[in-house]
């Protein structure tokens, strides 16, 4: 049913046209009119560039989640539903050339509703080159076109389930900066609004355009139906709550007050979208209880019914979704009730942070003073989820899973949250001692809990593994964690040196000022420190798999030389005779702050004491697994003793006695390895003794090397005279 999506077409324009009317937007604006070809023309190229990247975004990720590609499965069966994913690709390409075609438009577009002159004219490429380079908004925008020009040339080679989900990830990437130029560009509160609106763009567009994707491919899919629509509600399911709660925190940013909804236009055009929103929710949660047990019940009714049932509900939801869609391009081309315009007489700090100045630190503060970052919190939450999830899927099968490793995995969390969502945020922008609270914290001590809760080991165990060749959450973490990228960063040494190097790399040169003064920069720096921290504890006390992991000494020779580079680092930051970022720190001018350089040197002994604390918790942890491993090996290797009735040792004896042309001595099997008396000597087995040490296996009979060095035995109480010639050397 192909014009199911394309009738969604009309539905994103009409919404589009009465919402536009209700706030007034498409009249001529009061000081300068671009005319009405830029007025009524850029939000159509609005609206084509969401369905394009909807459709996009949508139709890579049923091809990377839900879809198998053409071939046979586990099985070796030709899947019904590889057709449909042929079918897809393409479409997301041909849907990835008009997102950019249609970009480019809005690059143009927008310039000229800025200036409030038509396009053309005397000048006007200068006006657009000056637009695009010194402008913000303008730069965003060409940033936008950039990436989303990549896209189509990227998706051509859509062959493989990794070029799929590097193009899907490059649209997810590209809405970025077009989040970063709608009414998110005030300065206050301007994070917060960017990354909500980041990921409810995202959402909406992995939800609507899944949808849409499937019921292009649905008459193709056959008997596959019931299992397609099965997984895409999963993938829904996530859509849905991101939109809805990233949807709400930037809605909350653009009233003044909840009264807004019922008084303002734009609040009154908002509550129509929550609302349409709603029921999109409900027709989801229709679909997983009632729509899909029906399409499995009818599956082998030629399709026919099961088909039925499905377009019954979905062709009514794509709907939906359009005049959804057209409801949003209309908000976005509405003034809000708060115009999110920088504050008036602002002072230095307030225009660099976007947020006011916070109280003098204490310990108080740190614990009390939030600065919300949903990008963040949403990793936190969505992880904590996920993770019981498991936990329970496998209580609930039987199988045992340690309490412990659930708790530090909680904990970990909330450590992760705290530090980028409460105080060490508040601090980490206006102090240089703050941010090195922050990044200890997220790069030394918040990566030994996740280590040890064993998150790929669990999500292993809790995750079901698909036999139509598609790949699931389970084949794509398996996927991640053998590539070569993988395998290259959690290698032991490489992991360490981008631990330890990447401090110096990151604080003496631009990068930490980049950090500090842009939002993407921020993000990028807690991204790469934590995962730095995670790779390289992996690798000392890690059990997922994943890394070949060198022998217990040469762990800790690794993690000793990186406690003394941390050392050096914490010295060389005290030792500083000069500011780092010192454009930045100067220009906040703290009502409570103090001497700069002393704040640095604060900074120095953190960067000290907090990284020699976990690498000392580390160093204990590697020291008792060793331990555990010796003792490990010493019950293997006497259980396999017991099995073959000593067999390495009498390999041995055998060994000796050739090289020494004696003959070896006969076991003593008067005494069966099960008696208690047959005690084993734990501490050598022969495998680690020299060649021509004498072998000692019980402690009840006295072992006296030869001269040749053979393992000989003297006789046991009430044993008879030895008959062979030889025995009487025993």
């Amino acid at each position: 049913m192909w014009w199911f999506p394309l009738g969604a077409l009309p539905m994103v324009l009409v919404a589009m046209v009465a919402g536009l009317a209700l706030t007034g937007a498409a009249g001529p604006p009061e000081l300068f009119d671009p005319g009405p070809l830029v007025r009524w023309g850029l939000p159509v190229v609005t609206a084509l560039t969401w369905v394009g990247s909807t459709l996009t975004i949508g139709a890579f990720a049923l091809c990377a989640l839900v879809l198998p590609r053409p071939g046979a499965d586990r099985a070796g069966r030709e899947p019904a539903s590889g057709g449909a994913w042929c079918l897809l690709a393409p479409v997301g390409v041909i849907a990835a050339v008009v997102w950019a075609l249609a970009q480019l438009a809005a690059l143009l577009l927008t310039h000229a509703a800025v200036l409030g002159t038509p396009i053309g004219g005397p000048g006007y490429d200068v006006q657009l080159i000056h637009f695009v380079t010194e402008i913000e908004m303008g730069r965003y925008l060409a940033l936008a076109t950039l990436l989303v020009a990549v896209i189509p040339m990227l998706a051509v080679a859509t062959t493989r389930y990794a070029s799929v989900a590097w193009a899907g990830v490059l649209a997810l990437i590209s809405l970025y900066p077009v989040a970063q130029t709608g009414h998110a560009a005030g300065a206050a509160t301007h994070d917060l609004a960017v990354s909500s609106w980041w990921l409810h763009l995202g959402g909406v567009t992995v939800w609507v355009g899944g949808l849409a994707a499937l019921c292009l491919v649905a008459p193709r899919l056959g008997a596959d139906l019931p299992r397609v629509v099965e997984r895409y509600s999963r993938v829904a399911l996530w859509a849905f709550v991101i939109t809805t709660v990233a949807g709400a925190a930037n809605a909350w940013v653009r009233l003044t007050t909840p009264l807004d909804l019922l008084t303002h236009p734009y609040g009154q055009l908002l509550l129509i979208k929550v609302v349409l929103t709603l029921a999109l929710g409900l027709a989801g949660w229709v679909h997983r209880t009632a729509t899909i047990p029906a399409i499995r019940a009818h599956a082998d009714a030629a399709g026919a019914r099961a088909g039925w049932a499905f377009w019954c509900l979905a062709g009514v939801e794509v709907l939906v979704m359009g005049a959804v869609v057209g409801i949003a391009v209309a908000l976005g081309s509405s003034p809000p009730p708060d115009p999110l315009e920088p504050v008036s007489n602002a002072g230095a700090l307030f225009v660099l942070t976007g947020y006011p100045e916070p109280p003098a630190p204490t310990v108080l503060t740190y614990l009390t003073q939030w600065r919300p970052e949903p990008l963040t919190a949403f990793a936190a939450l969505a992880g904590l989820v996920v993770y019981l999830r498991w936990a329970r899927r496998l209580a609930r099968r039987g199988d045992a899973w340690p309490a412990a490793r659930t708790v530090s995995w909680v904990a970990g969390l909330l450590l992760f949250f705290w530090v980028t969502n409460g105080g060490p945020a508040a601090y980490g922008s206006v102090l240089f001692s703050g941010h090195m609270v922050q990044h200890m914290l997220l790069a030394m001590v918040m990566p030994i809990f996740l280590v040890l809760a064993a998150p790929v080991t669990l999500a292993l165990r809790a995750l079901p593994a698909r036999r139509d060749g598609s790949r699931g959450p389970r084949e794509w973490l398996l996927a991640v964690v053998h590539s070569h990228l993988a395998r290259f960063f959690s290698h032991p040494v490489i992991a360490g040196v981008n631990f330890a190097g990447s401090l110096v790399v990151f604080y003496y040169s631009p990068l930490f000022e980049y950090a500090l003064t842009s939002h993407v920069g921020h993000l990028l720096m807690v991204v790469h420190f934590t995962a730095a921290g995670y790779l390289f504890a992996n690798a000392l006390i890690g059990v997922d798999p994943g890394p070949a992991r060198p022998s217990y000494p040469l762990r800790l020779l690794l993690l000793f030389a990186t406690m003394a580079f941390h050392a050096f680092f914490g010295i060389s930051l005290i030792s500083q005779t000069t500011v780092l970022a010192a454009d930045y720190f100067g220009q906040l001018n703290l009502s409570w702050g103090g001497d700069l350089l002393a704040d640095q040197e604060t900074g120095g002994a953190i960067t000290w004491g907090i990284g020699e604390i976990p690498t000392l918790a580390l160093a204990i942890a590697v020291a008792l697994a060793w331990a555990k491993e010796d003792d490990r090996a010493a019950r293997r290797s006497d259980r396999k003793a017991e099995r073959d009735d000593d067999a390495e040792l009498r390999a041995y004896n055998d060994m000796l006695a050739a090289r020494s042309g004696h003959p070896a001595p006969e076991a003593d099997h008067d005494d069966p390895p099960n008696n208690p008396g047959h005690q084993h000597d734990r501490r050598t087995p022969p495998s680690r003794m020299s060649p021509n040490q004498p072998v000692r296996r019980t402690v009840d009979r006295a072992v006296t090397p030869s001269p040749a060095g053979q393992a000989r035995r003297r006789p046991r109480a009430g044993t008879p005279p030895p008959t062979h010639p030889h025995e009487s050397e025993r």
